[in-house]
This record gives structure tokens, sequence and C-alpha cells, in this order.
């Protein structure tokens, strides 16, 4: 059996060796569209994280196997490939700590004032200071804050977890509209945004997430509203986001933006209040840990197809 994997570069350096005791193992770092169809033009398995599997590169291989290196498959053509009797498998549930903990770093960024007191304090200003400390801004914690989660899924429901233990009260918007959780208050998206101190985005990117947050959205936040998104770029509108940046004193940490990698004349890069904005380049799910689970959940995909065809 011959195994291809197309772009290894995103494992980080993972390490992939298991998979040459099960059969001929390839492995590219990254490939570029053009290169795809000849590159596994021979291979029974094909390995990818982002590269696209569609109609015309099934057609002109002859895949058994496609392995996802991670959950989303929105660069495959699922249902074509099972017309085919192709098989496509994906990886859940690798990076539910790694996502959980990044949400709370940039949640806990804003709310103790991380960034600025770093850049106080390296800029010289304590070495002046009269006292031990310093109150030019003021720090909160999480206890009383009501926290919002978009998308109370398997990673929405272990941010919920943690946030009640520093004593916030959460609510939730269910974007399928079937998502119902007797352990939280259910409500809607207008009343989410316009109540909610925290809201933090854990759906994914379909037809009903789509721009579910633009400007008429992102204008019903709160004042000193913070706005997290590890979910998936496109749920919010990033130049109407933008704009209302501009107009309201909002603070909204992201790891996902619509077009991966950043734009280079991205809007988000010239707002005024740039302190109210941290931006991560999709690592959340990113942890050594998280990259170890996700390839021993791949290499378990494979072995099961080997073993029952499935």
């Amino acid at each position: 059996m011959k195994i291809v994997c197309l772009d290894a570069a995103t494992l980080g350096g993972g390490d992939l060796s298991d998979f040459k005791s099960v059969g001929e193992f390839i492995s590219y770092e990254l490939t570029p569209k053009d290169e795809v169809i000849s590159r596994i033009a021979d291979a029974e398995v094909v390995m990818i994280n982002k590269v696209i599997i569609d109609k015309e590169v099934i057609d002109q291989t002859n895949l058994k196997l496609i392995l996802q290196l991670g959950t989303g498959v929105n660069n495959i053509d699922v249902e074509y490939a099972n017309s085919k009797g192709i098989v496509v498998k994906n990886a859940a549930g690798y990076s539910t700590k790694s996502v959980l903990s990044h949400t709370f770093a940039l949640l806990f960024a804003f709310l103790n004032q991380i960034p600025y007191y770093d850049q106080w304090s390296k800029d010289g200003f304590w070495t002046k200071s009269t006292m031990f400390t310093d109150f030019s801004r003021i720090l909160h914690t999480l206890t009383g804050k009501r926290h919002g989660i978009i998308g109370l899924g398997v990673i929405g429901k272990e941010v919920a977890k943690v946030s009640q233990m520093f004593g916030s009260k959460i609510c939730y918007y269910s974007t399928s509209g079937a998502n119902f959780n007797n352990e939280y208050e259910r409500v809607s998206l207008e009343e989410l945004l316009k109540t909610c101190d925290v809201i933090s985005i854990h759906a994914p990117l379909n037809d009903k997430t789509k721009n579910l947050l633009t400007k008429k959205e992102l204008l019903l936040l709160k004042d000193e509203a913070i706005l997290i998104n590890v979910g998936r770029g496109g749920i919010i509108n990033e130049a109407d986001l933008a704009q209302v940046m501009n107009e309201k004193n909002i603070r909204v940490g992201l790891d996902v933006l619509e077009v991966e990698p950043m734009i280079k004349d991205h809007p988000l890069l010239s707002i005024n209040n740039k302190e109210n904005l941290i931006i991560t380049p999709h690592v959340a799910w990113a942890s050594q840990e998280s990259i170890q689970n996700l390839i021993q959940i791949v290499f378990n995909n494979l072995k099961e197809f080997m073993e029952n065809g499935k």
C-alpha cells in the first residue's frame, strides 16, 4: 500500500515514522495545486490537511482512502469521493484541550491587561514607579461576568465548564438550532450579543455561520465586551469588524481569519486602537500534545481501514 502525505509541514514537524511500518510512505512538506495529481497518481492512501481533493483530483487518481489531518473536511468533495467508493476519515477531538487553553489565554490577556503591562514594564515605567504596583489600567476577573458561547459543541462545553470555575454565568447560542443543553441558558444571538461581557466562538463554518456576525450584530456588543474567535474565519465579517472596532470600545481576540495566511492589506491591521486587538496565526490547535494526538488518531484511522475497509 502506497501512502502519500501532501502537506506534512502543517503538522509542525510531528513524527510520521509509524506510517512507514504499514506500507510505502512518501511525505512532502507542502504540495502546490498543480502537483497534487502527479504526486498521488499511484497512491492508494493520501494524507492531507489543507490540500484540496475535488472531483478533478479524484477522477485522475486511484485512491481508496483519504485521511484528513484535522476535523474539518471542507477541502474534500466527500460526497463524490464516497460515490467512487473512496473512504474519507477525519480526526476529531485531538485539539480540545489546546483550543481550550488558547481561548483563555486570549481572554485573560485582555482581562489582566497582559500586553499593556508587559510593554509598560519593558519600557521602563516600573523602574520609575513610586510604589510596588500600578493602577494605570483596571484589571478584571471572570467572576460575575456573563459569558456567551456561540457553538456549544465539545470545545464549547469545555470552555463553559472552565469559565464557570472562574465564576462566570454561562449562556449559549446554538448555530444549528438543534442543540439543547439543560445545564446552560439557551438564548437568541441578539440577546447573547447585547448582554454578554465575554463572547467566544467555537462553531464550524457552514451555511448557517458564514457572516454570522456582521456590522449589524457587532454594533449590539456592550462597551468593553471581549469577543474571541477560535472557531473558523468567515464567521465574523472582518471588514465590518474593523469598522466597528473604530466606532466602539470592544476588545477582540482572533486565532482564525477568513483567508489564511492573513492578506497583506487586511483592514484589521489599520484599526485605530491596536491594543484592543490580539491576532494569533491559527495556532490554538497546534500544541505539541495536540499534534501528537492528531497523528495517533490518523494512524489509527489508517489501521482501521486496513483491517476492515471502513
